[in-house]
């Protein structure tokens, strides 16, 4: 109302102006019901301006006083609508924090006051009855999301949860299927379904599903790849026990399909290249571990490499080593084979030189053994002892080459392979089942033969013949080491701390 005046006003200033400006104020008359009323034509226009303008002022009054009722009408709508959305904020907080009796008085606050928000008021409902710890409230409020179609997935999530909780896994997986099956972007459904695959050791189930999930677009192209590498491993792994041809043959494809798919997957690759070793494809062994190798060092792949050929030398297997090492010669792991391979043709002075390159690397039990190795090959037995002693209370490392009976790495139960599928998947990294489980796998630390008693005898303290101390099954013991008195030294007699036998002796 306000812009129609001025427009009124403007109107009217411009038609007074333009009288003006001619320098003729005209004449005007109006004669109605016998009055007439002469005035000149500038005062007509204003007299009709204001007259328009008082006419539209009344018109606005009055339908404003007849729309009163709906304004108020509005106001308490808006104000139901605030209170209802700080019921629905802070009984979704309460839910959260797991205050159930609050959450549900907001939820009926919020239903009294809610008209267009029903969805909200139902999922806070089932929220509130959880955190309340009431299942059959919960479960009615989520069965009851199943009747409106915007609100199924929902239904079918919370219904999955609390049969997990019940330990319900049939009715959770059916809830599962059925929200997958009737939206194509339920990732949670998906994981509830694949998990469960796993879990059963379907591995060919769990492919179908990655293939589903990466036609969906549910998961990364590249996650569906590492997953369907690692599932593929895991396939190999179950079909490569059966005494089949036909089995062995499809063990063999997996795994090579695998080892395609992710050439750094060492499960995969190693699988590939002992099942196509075992059908005498030596060559094509040799290449995969070859360009894993190239792609991602890893323990397992020198191991599985070292044992392609049984009927060659040291030296011909120290110079296989030394090509494979070259593959990746900055890498770890390719220092460790270094090292590795002196060690194979008995080179005390080349392991030491390649050791050095490690020299930075972290005191882990399996460093420590390898270093207690590279000192006995050059013959330094109390060096070795050292390092034996410190590889005892070092962090254990999870190098994969803790092999089973038969010689295999990575020969993981179901749950093992479950657990690497999932983790591989998503992160990209190998995790080992057993180290994370705290299980003892084969010592890390060398088995050298430098037993004091057999190699490295204590002296006695001239320096002389050497005393042995007693040693049992419970331990070394102090008393014994007392009741052992050292021969007399010819001349004198000195008491003090006996040395190694490795260990320089002082000049006389």
């Amino acid at each position: 109302m306000i812009r129609a005046s001025l427009a009124i006003l403007i109107v009217a200033a411009v038609a007074v102006a333009a009288l003006a400006l001619t320098g003729d104020a005209g004449r005007a008359s109006v004669v109605w019901l016998g009055w007439r009323a002469d005035m000149t034509a500038a005062v007509a226009v204003l007299i009709v301006l204001f007259g328009a303008l008082l006419t539209t002022v009344f018109w606005r009054t009055l339908l404003w006083i007849l729309a009163a009722p709906q304004r108020a009408e509005r106001a308490r709508a808006e104000t139901r609508r605030r209170q209802a959305n700080d019921a629905l904020t802070r009984g979704f907080v309460a839910a959260a924090a797991g205050d159930g009796s609050e959450a549900r008085r907001l939820a009926q606050k919020a239903a009294n006051l809610a008209d267009e928000t029903p969805g909200l008021v139902r999922i806070l409902a089932a929220q509130a009855a959880e955190a309340a710890g009431d299942v059959p409230a919960a479960q009615a409020a989520y069965t009851a999301m199943l009747g409106f179609p915007d609100m199924r997935l929902a239904g079918h999530k919370g219904l999955m949860q609390l049969a997990l909780a019940q330990g319900e896994r049939e009715t959770a997986l059916r809830h599962a299927q059925e929200a997958f099956s009737e939206t194509r972007s339920a990732r949670w459904a998906w994981r509830a379904l694949l998990e469960s695959r796993l879990a059963a050791a379907e591995w060919s189930s769990g492919l179908e599903l990655v293939k589903n999930a990466a036609d969906r677009k549910i998961v990364p192209p590249v996650t569906a790849e590492r997953a369907r590498a690692a599932l593929l491993a895991a396939l190999a792994a179950q079909l490569a026990g059966s005494s089949n041809p036909k089995t062995r043959s499809q063990a063999q494809d997996s795994a090579i399909e695998a080892a395609k798919l992710q050439p750094g997957f060492a499960p995969g690759v190693v699988m590939a290249a002992r099942l196509l070793a075992e059908d005498g494809k030596l060559g094509r062994a040799s290449a995969m571990l070859e360009a894993a190798w190239k792609t991602a060092p890893h323990p397992a792949l020198w191991l599985a490499f070292r044992d392609l050929r049984t009927n060659e030398t040291p030296a011909e297997r120290a110079r296989r080593l030394s090509e494979l090492a070259a593959q990746n010669p900055n890498h770890r792991e390719s220092r460790v084979l270094g090292v590795e391979r002196a060690l194979t043709v008995g080179d005390g002075a080349a392991a030491r030189q390649a050791m050095a390159a490690l020299d930075e690397e972290p005191v882990t039990a399996r460093i420590a053994g390898l270093r207690a190795r590279v000192a006995y090959a050059c013959a330094q037995p109390d060096e070795a002892r050292l390092w034996l002693a410190q590889g005892m209370n070092a962090p254990q490392e999870p190098d994969w080459s803790d092999l089973d009976p038969e010689g295999r790495a990575f020969a993981y139960d179901a749950a093992d392979w479950a657990r690497l599928v999932i983790a591989y998947a998503e992160t990209g990294e190998l995790i080992h089942p057993r180290h994370e489980r705290r299980e003892r796998g084969l010592n890390a630390l060398p088995e050298l033969p430098i037993a004091y008693a057999d190699a490295a005898a204590f002296l006695s303290p001239d320096g002389g013949a050497p005393v042995l101390f007693p040693l049992d099954e419970e331990g070394y013991d102090d008393e014994d080491a007392e009741a052992v008195e050292p021969p007399p030294a010819p001349g004198r007699r000195r008491r003090g701390a006996s040395r190694l036998a490795s260990a320089p002796r002082a000049a006389k």
